[in-house]
């Protein structure tokens, strides 16, 4: 199983969610992509990516004032 990390702060949504669908492409089935973003409306829009691409959300928190990681897993 492979992480990689995707630093997305200071990029204004969509790119937290474009960067992430260029990035997961490049995983195998069960590797982890683990994404820090500071922009709110990600809060909503990775998670239900995630889970409409059949991939699993293993880490969902919040690292400070308005930032957030993320730890998807690929399906």
């Amino acid at each position: 199983m492979k992480t990689i990390k995707l630093d997305t702060t200071g990029k204004l949504c969509p790119f937290p969610l474009l960067e992430a669908k260029k990035a997961i492409v490049a995983l195998h089935s069960g590797d982890v992509m683990v994404i820090e973003y500071d922009c709110a409306q990600a809060t909503e829009n990775l998670p239900r990516w995630a889970v409409e691409q059949g991939h699993t959300v293993v880490d969902f928190e919040q690292t400070g004032n308005a930032r957030w990681q993320i730890s998807i897993q690929k399906g």
